[in-house]
This record gives structure tokens, C-alpha cells and sequence, in this order.
């Protein structure tokens, strides 16, 4: 069975801490990526080189590893150059996941470069994109794993309804087409497509994988203790100073 099949119809919890919270602390991202593993999660995504390594130990679930820097005068921050790629793969990561929007990257590196070194390292290449042409673009390049993680996390996206299930459908039904697509820019072949941002309940993992997504990620509703807390003290009564 291959690593997407292994995914697919599943669920992939995003295990990440707000930066500076009590939770932010590898031992306990590992330990909450080894109950998302335990509850049923066919993979976890975890941010950072030392979360990774603390995950790997832990889990034997496929990681989905990114690092968030940011670099002046540039806004992908979602491993958006080779240095990071290099990291989250010798970290132990199987899949790596970057910004696939055509926003310039530090240094100038291009798409293809950076799914292409994923590649020539052992991995599994993941777009993280905003919307169709960022998927398009990314599937042009040999990437064959899409997710909608930056729908609503652009300029060009900014409002947009999450969950977005209308780029999940967009994104099957373009890459359907490949199915049956011998040649082309493309390459042929099918793609897996990926539902993140905005899933807060188990009714809506399901409306994406009805609209197309071959694997829905969930992470705030499940593991941000800070956000959840925040949201629960909101309606009650008291809500502590600071």
C-alpha cells in the first residue's frame, strides 16, 4: 500500500501550539501527536525541527513536518525555502509541506526547486495552496499531493468561507480530468487532494470528503488547548484578568 493510500478518507490532525503557550514544548506536542494517533488520525502535521524529531519518537503515523520562518520583505513562511525543506526531511518527516502560491521566495527559489529537492530527498511533496492556479502550478512541477491550507490566508483569498469545500470540489474535478490524461504538462496521473482550514466539527470532515478531499486535516478544534479555552471561558461568567 502506498503512503497516499495509507491517508486516504482520513483524518490528519495538526498538532501545533500557539508560540510562547504552556503546550509549546516538544514533549507534549509528541505526546498529544501519540493520542491523535492512538484515537484514529492516518497521519499528524507537526511545525518545527525539534517537535518533529520529539513526534518521530513517538508516533508511527506518517508526519506531514513544515517549518514556519519568516524572512523580511517576504510573505510565505511555510517552508518556504530549500534550507527549511532540508531540515523538516532530516528531521524525519515523510511528507513536507510548503507555500505553493506564486508569492516570491526568499532568494528567488522557485516552485520546481523546492518540490523537486522534497523529491531527491525521500519525500513526499504537499502544496499548501490558496487556490486552483496555486494547485494548477504545483501539479505542472510533478506535485501530486494538494492542500487548501491557505484559502483565506492571501490577499487574493481573504474572507473566504472556511471550511473551503467549493476549492475542494474545484480541485477534484480539474484533477479528475487527469485520471484519463495520458500526456500534457501535467504529467497525467491523479492527485490527493487535502481539506484544511476552518474544520471544527466532525460534520464538516465529513462535507469534505463528500465534496472530493481524499483526506480532511483538522488541528485547532482538536489539539489548540489555548484557542479552545479561550472560546469555552468566553461564555462564561468569569473570565480570569490577562
Amino acid at each position: 500500500m502506498s503512503l497516499l493510500d495509507e491517508l486516504r478518507g482520513g483524518l490528519i490532525v495538526s498538532v501545533q501550539a500557539w508560540p510562547g503557550s504552556a503546550i509549546d514544548d516538544p514533549h507534549v506536542i509528541a505526546a498529544m501527536a501519540r493520542a491523535a494517533q492512538e484515537g484514529g488520525a492516518v497521519a499528524v502535521r507537526v511545525q518545527g525541527v525539534a517537535n518533529i524529531e520529539a513526534v518521530r519518537a513517538r508516533v508511527e503515523v506518517p508526519i506531514v513536518g513544515l517549518i514556519k520562518r519568516e524572512y523580511a520583505g517576504f510573505e510565505p513562511y511555510i517552508t518556504p525555502t530549500l534550507a527549511e525543506v532540508a531540515e523538516v526531511l532530516g528531521a524525519g518527516a515523510e511528507i513536507v509541506t510548503f507555500d505553493a502560491t506564486a508569492r516570491p521566495r526568499p532568494g528567488g527559489v522557485e516552485l520546481r526547486a523546492i518540490v523537486e529537492a522534497i523529491v531527491a530527498g525521500g519525500g513526499t511533496p504537499m502544496a499548501d495552496c490558496s487556490t486552483l492556479t496555486d494547485a494548477k502550478a504545483a501539479v505542472a512541477v510533478g506535485c501530486r499531493m494538494l492542500a487548501t491550507t491557505l484559502c483565506g490566508y492571501t490577499e487574493e483569498t481573504r474572507g473566504h468561507r472556511l471550511p473551503a469545500l467549493d476549492l475542494v470540489a474545484a480541485l477534484r474535478q480539474s484533477f479528475d480530468r487527469l485520471r484519463t490524461s495520458a500526456q500534457g504538462d501535467t504529467g497525467g496521473g491523479t492527485c490527493f487532494v487535502v481539506c484544511e482550514g476552518g474544520v471544527h466539527s466532525p460534520s464538516q470532515l465529513r462535507e469534505a470528503l463528500d465534496a472530493g478531499a481524499d483526506a480532511v486535516v483538522v488541528g485547532t478544534a482538536i489539539t489548540n488547548v489555548d484557542w479552545l479555552v479561550r472560546e469555552f471561558a468566553g461564555s462564561a461568567d468569569r473570565v480570569p484578568n490577562g
